[in-house]
């Protein structure tokens, strides 16, 4: 069996990238070493480009008002870079789709595995289930992947920050005038 490389990695991708900007070629391709991709060919200033192109698109995702808008905006990324799927055995690990072209350059990869993904993630969990974290000073985002569907932080630091801030906020005397 072969995993859909579409799912939850591709989402996480989407949002460290996203968190974390790459800044050239060779930090875009260790981005992607760190998520476990193979790369073909090495990355190339275009593929900077397109993958920073898309990630604007995604964070229009991210920030959507409602379940329509945030289709639309899904579904423009979609048009935009995913193809007809298709059965593929290109490295002789196993049969899986694929929802691109063969042979694309690195960015045009990276659009198209974050466009399914990030489709897949959110009809398959949730449309709710893309956010950026509660913290009013944190923007970071992230692809609630828990069991509740109710993740409203990045990370355990905020989760705990926001905590404490509530519970002094509790404790505070009431100022009288």
């Amino acid at each position: 069996m072969h995993l859909n490389p579409y799912g939850t990695d591709a989402v996480n991708l989407a949002a460290d990238l996203a968190n974390r900007r790459p800044t050239d070629p060779d930090d875009l391709a260790n981005h992607c070493r760190a998520a476990g991709l193979t790369l073909e060919r090495p990355a190339e200033p275009v593929d900077l480009a397109i993958l920073l192109a898309a990630l604007d698109a995604w964070e229009k995702v991210v920030d959507a008002t409602g379940e329509q808008e945030r289709a639309e905006a899904v579904n423009s990324m979609l048009a935009a870079s995913a193809a007809h799927p298709r059965l593929t055995d290109h490295a002789g690990d196993g049969w899986h789709l694929h929802y691109r072209e063969d042979q694309l350059p690195l960015g045009a990869l990276l659009a198209s595995l974050i466009s399914v993904g990030t489709a897949l993630h959110l009809v398959g969990r949730g449309m709710h289930r893309l956010r950026r974290c509660e913290v009013a000073e944190c923007t970071t985002i992230f692809a609630d992947t828990s069991r509740t569907g109710r993740q409203r932080y990045c990370s355990h630091p905020c989760a705990n920050r926001d905590a404490v801030r509530r519970h002094r906020a509790r404790a505070r005397p009431c100022a009288k005038g």
